[in-house]
């Protein structure tokens, strides 16, 4: 039984009765047709208690005038044992007295010992008199709809005659709540067409699980009639996985109430194979009396939207992708790493293994068409090709695909008639299946095309359990195939002319070991690598007169082919001036004008011009270099140095620290109109001079000034091998290299001995021609080199001789002793002498043609006193052979 606290309350047993749903009421009318008993239902459809309605008339009470005459009729035919069923209308009695309270609102019920409220009906009283609704579990309270006084409504009435214990006619009144009825009939009506009308599948389970309704349109997708679905499970319509999850969410809604939306389930369809996909609305359904009978599913088949979706992702996946590829592919600039950065952005996002085959040609650098392609009948196939590189996302199990496996760097090629060689001849991807009982799902070969030209072919592959590919992932790889092939065409190109720069440059520069009078001199040239182009920087070594040698360091500034032609130039055209004899500063104010003539197709004075107007310098290429020039004497020991714009020698000497030179920077080569000064140091015996380009000292992670202060820290031991200095230097400096070129130029100071030089002055008179050449055979004696005494002498004869006629002031001769053998005159004079052929009829200027048939080499050079003219000869022991005095002479006859 339910209890009533403060509202009547259906009996709550058994459960989920109509009356759960019904207003139904009752009341009895009396032999003198006057209420005779109001029960509790009828006081809350009324909205009168009964201490009102007990002993009224109820045509009175609640029949509205027009229709009482009517009424009283009715009343009386009851009176006479006739039953009567009908929709009466009827009235809420208004209030009497001004001391009447009003009648209890719909829905309330007035406890005992308030408003003079009587109790009645069965039950209980009690509670919260507000409480509208029932708790699940218990029976729904009544509540009235026409409580206001003076409020009209209709009521469907039974009445049935009765007798009381006198035998006196009475009658039995039920009432019921017509809006009640028609509210039933509305939600029923708007049920069915919910329910059964709806586009979307509607089942309706039990407490069981089991479903208890079903609408057509589930019948429709899962087959049969709606009726022959009653009494399934979900495990009759989806396989084991997703049934025990929709299992799992009907029993978690049953128990908590908890709603469950959205949900997505996946299964095939009767009589198909075809995964189907539904979204699932769950939520828990209640009895009038508010007890759960079970689970209400709403499901919708989303399998075209989860199609739509897919490719969405898949177009997004496929977007990001080729951004990723765009940002990571190509910026090495090398062909290999390309390969790998192509792989690098396809496994695993587009497929699980992938593999890169280029052709031998392409690697090796040649501009040659592909391999060749054989006949099918010669059983060949494509031309060479090697395995740059290979990816994969999965354990190392076997995959056997029909073909014998290639390793990383291995040449190999494919039969004619294979699809990856129809891919390779016709430049359209090819989709080849997997094997039966392999692993591989299916293979995609793309050629990859660069300039209508194929350079190779990409594997993306996918193992079994991955979705196949589609047209748009056979897009997307062609895409991204010739993205890697055209950044490959590229590093080619650039493989090709970082090559050839670094030809040229190596061709220009001078040997290995380069030999020098009075220095030992170690020298290093370390290019940058392949991601970065060939620089300007360059370094030379050239022999003077007089034992005295040249050392040339600069800079190009740029990088490529062009700055390598640039630094050709620029080194050509210093040993011209060398070759000149020039002081360092004039050879690179002369070189300064080369350089600015580099870029104008006129030369110097077409640079020139167009530097006087703004748009002929603009359209004119500008060359800058840095270059430091120095001059060593091996028997002074001195040092001059020149410098445009280039970092500051060290030095560094025994028992002391290295030292940066402060010579004075000039302007770079090119810029023009500055002059350069000249700075002149002696140096100790075994001192060490080192010229460098800022590739050794600079880099992107550190300053220049921080390189500099290493470079001097470096340089601590000069009694090292030279050699091994060098390498201490490039290993202690923190190089990076290959960001930019590197020139490094290291010489000891080893001068000529004072016993290796032999050094007179001669007074402007003709005795002194004797007296040189008694000079100058004493001193080859005394270096036990009478084999060129003779020739010695008469050479010696002929530059005095032309110093006395040509020359002014005092004479000076000099024998130097090295490698070979030097003879300087000296004198004040500035005219330089001139080698000229003498006619048969002449009886002078015989005399420098003699020389330079007899010397290995001669020359005259200005001095800051006049002029020095010099000769060379080989030693006896040396590479060079003697020269036949007699037969020198008969030539020139």
């Amino acid at each position: 039984m339910g209890e009533t606290r403060g509202d009547a309350m259906w009996q709550g047993t058994p459960p989920g009765s109509i009356y759960d749903y019904l207003k139904v009421a009752s009341f009895s009318i009396g032999p003198d047709g006057l209420i005779e008993q109001w029960s509790t239902r009828a006081e809350q459809l009324f909205g009168v208690p009964a201490s009102v309605a007990v002993g009224k008339d109820p045509i009175e009470a609640f029949v509205p005038p027009e229709l009482r005459a009517r009424g009283q009729r009715t009343i009386a035919e009851i009176l006479d044992g006739r039953e009567w069923t009908g929709a009466v209308p009827f009235r809420t009695p208004p209030a009497e007295g001004p001391a009447a309270r009003p009648y209890p609102r719909p829905g309330r019920y007035a406890q005992p010992g308030r408003d003079g409220a009587r109790g009645g009906g069965t039950g209980q009283r009690g509670g919260n008199p507000d409480a509208r609704g029932a708790a699940p579990g218990r029976a729904a309270r009544f509540t009235g709809d026409h409580g206001d006084p003076g409020s009209v409504g209709i009521a469907e009435l039974y009445v049935m005659p009765t007798e009381n214990a006198k035998g006196e006619r009475a009658a039995v009144c039920i009432v019921v709540d017509v809006r009640a009825l028609r509210r039933i009939e509305t939600d029923i009506a708007a049920s069915q067409a919910i329910f059964g009308q709806s586009p979307f599948g509607f089942v309706l389970f039990g407490a069981e699980l089991r479903v208890q309704h079903a609408n057509r349109q589930f019948a429709s997708v899962f087959g049969g009639r709606a009726e022959d679905h009653r009494g399934r499970t979900v495990h009759d319509y989806l396989p084991r996985q997703e049934a025990d999850r929709i299992s799992a969410a009907l029993r978690r809604v049953l128990e908590t109430g908890e709603a469950v939306t959205d949900m997505q389930i996946v299964g095939p369809a009767p009589g198909s194979s075809d995964r189907r996909h539904w979204s699932i609305n769950l939520y828990r359904v209640h009895s009038g009396s508010g007890r759960p009978i079970g689970v209400a599913g709403l499901g919708t088949d989303v399998t075209r939207r989860h199609a739509a979706a897919r490719e969405a992702a898949q177009s997004r996946r496929n977007l990001a992708l080729l951004n990723e590829a765009g940002a990571r592919i190509g910026n090495s600039l090398d062909i290999e790493a390309t390969a790998r950065e192509l792989l690098d952005v396809t496994v695993p996002g587009f497929c699980d293994l992938a593999a890169v085959d280029l052709y031998q040609g392409l690697l090796d650098g040649d501009g040659a068409a592909p391999g060749q392609w054989s006949v099918p009948d010669s059983g060949g196939g494509s031309g060479d090709l090697r395995r740059v590189a290979y990816a994969s996302a999965v354990s190392d199990a076997p995959f056997t695909d029909g073909r014998a496996p290639v390793k990383v760097g291995a040449t190999h090629h494919f039969d004619f008639s294979s699809p990856f060689a129809d891919a390779l001849r016709t430049g359209r991807p090819r989709l080849i299946d997997g094997v039966p009982g392999g692993l591989i799902r299916s293979t995609l070969a793309v050629p990859m095309v660069a300039h209508d030209t194929v350079v190779g072919l990409v594997q993306f592959t996918r193992t079994k359990g991955s979705e196949p590919f589609s047209e748009r992932d056979r897009a997307l790889a062609g895409e991204l195939a010739a993205r890697t092939a055209v950044s490959m065409d590229n590093a080619r190109l650039y493989r090709r002319e970082h090559q050839r720069a670094l030809i040229l440059q190596r061709s220009l520069l001078p040997p290995d070991n380069p030999v020098a009078a009075g220095l030992d001199i170690a020298c290093r040239y370390l290019p940058s690598n392949a991601a970065t182009e060939v620089g300007g920087d360059w370094f030379d070594v050239i022999e003077l007169p007089g034992h005295r040698t040249a050392l040339v360091v600069g800079d190009v500034m740029g990088r490529g082919l062009r700055a390598a032609v640039a630094m050709g130039e620029l080194r050509t055209a210093v040993r011209t001036l060398a070759l000149l004899d020039l002081e360092p500063a004039e050879v690179l104010s002369a070189l300064d004008e080369v350089a600015r003539g580099l870029g104008a197709p006129g030369g110097v004075q077409q640079a020139t011009r167009a530097a006087r107007t703004s748009r002929d310098a603009d359209l004119s290429e500008v060359y800058l270099a840095t270059c430091v020039y120095a001059v060593y004497d091996a028997v002074t020991r001195r040092v001059t140095f020149a410098n445009a714009g280039h970092l500051p020698p060290v030095i560094l000497e025994p028992g002391e620290s290295a030292l940066m030179l402060d010579v004075p920077p000039g302007m770079p080569l090119g810029v023009g109109g500055e002059p350069f000064e000249e700075v002149e140091v002696e140096l100790a015996e075994g001192a060490l001079l080192t010229l460098y380009t800022d590739g050794l000292v600079e880099s992107r992670d550190h300053p220049l000034d921080e390189g500099l202060h290493a470079l001097v820290g470096a340089l601590t031991e000069p009694d090292r091998p030279l050699e091994d200095v060098c390498d201490h230097v490039l290993g202690a400096l923190d190089t990076h290299h290959g960001e930019d070129d590197i020139a490094l130029v290291m010489a000891r100071v080893q001068g000529l001995p004072a016993e290796s030089v032999g050094d007179w002055s001669l007074p402007r008179e003709p005795q002194s021609v004797g007296r040189a050449r008694e000079y100058a055979r004493a001193q080859l004696e005394s270096w036990d080199l009478e084999a060129l005494v003779d020739t010695t002498e008469l050479l010696v004869s002929e530059l005095v001789t032309n110093a006395l006629r040509y020359g002014e002031g005092e004479i000076r001769l000099r024998l130097l002793l090295d490698r070979t053998l030097v003879c300087e005159v000296w004198d004040a004079g500035l005219v330089q002498p001139r080698r000229r052929r003498a006619r048969a009829t002449d009886e002078g200027g015989r005399g420098l043609q003699l020389v330079g048939l007899l010397s290995a080499g001669w020359g005259s050079r200005r001095t800051h006193r006049g002029k020095t003219v010099w000769f060379e000869l080989a030693l006896p022991d040396g590479e060079g052979g003697q020269i036949d005095v007699a037969e020198a002479l008969m030539s020139m006859f």
